[in-house]
């Protein structure tokens, strides 16, 4: 699943596409999407780029085709599935790690991929599954589950290629690990910190800076709750 913005930038650029043949430039789409700088239109290509709905050609200004349309613009179903990305694995399982297999598991469905480094976009339309020991889940609540892409919460334990369950909630206190948009379109895994009007979104990984955004830019969208390693 598109994001607004990124399901609003598609179509302007489809629009204009059939209207004039040539795509807009990154100064309309900034201007037509209400954005105030031009990264935020190079963060959405990018986005829309990665998963198969444009194509940017090289070495040729504006040079910008559509793949495909999701069915919200009329095109039809795209399947989204998550690559596992190879990273570093420690020697021996984590302290109090068990086994799938032996405990009552509840499937749930993997909806993409979140960034732990550099904010990316991270929900998908058609989720495949994972089997989670039914423990990890609190009653009365929604879950779900990410792939994690980057190595920014290492020193949490969080690896490169995990899949983290997330409760879904708003809230979220002081030091929990939380799944949070930033200005609408971005989303990442960081330690969650409010210091007075501000929102430090805090990296597990001296590599990261923390990142202080004003508390409106910041929606908490799921607390880590557990962790899923495959070796």
């Amino acid at each position: 699943m598109l994001t607004k913005k990124q399901l609003d930038l598609l179509d302007f650029i489809n629009k204009r596409l059939q209207r004039d043949g040539v795509p807009p430039s990154f100064d309309e789409m900034k201007e037509a999407l209400d954005l105030r700088s031009k990264s935020g239109i190079h963060r959405l290509i990018t986005a829309l780029e990665e998963r198969g709905f444009i194509r940017r050609l090289p070495h040729r200004a504006r040079a910008i085709e559509i793949v495909k349309l999701p069915e919200t613009l009329g095109g039809a179903s795209t399947t989204f599935t998550p690559e596992v990305i190879d990273g570093d694995r420690p020697d021996k399982l984590p302290s109090g790690a068990r086994p799938v297999a032996s405990i009552d598991a509840v499937e749930l469905p993997v909806m993409g991929r979140i960034a732990a480094g550099v904010p990316i976009q991270s929900i998908s339309d058609n989720p495949a599954g994972i089997a989670v020991p039914g423990a990890m889940l609190a009653s009365n609540s929604h879950h779900y589950a990410l792939e994690v892409k980057g190595d920014s919460m290492i020193d949490a334990g969080i690896n490169d290629g995990d899949v983290v369950i997330i409760r879904e909630t708003s809230a979220a206190e002081n030091g929990d690990i939380v799944v949070a948009q930033v200005d609408g379109y971005e989303a990442t895994l960081k330690r969650f910190r409010r210091k007075g009007e501000v929102i430090v979104l805090e990296a597990a990984n001296p590599a990261y800076e923390p990142r202080v955004l004003p508390i409106g830019s910041v929606k908490v969208q799921g607390k880590l709750v557990g962790l899923i390693r495959s070796y």
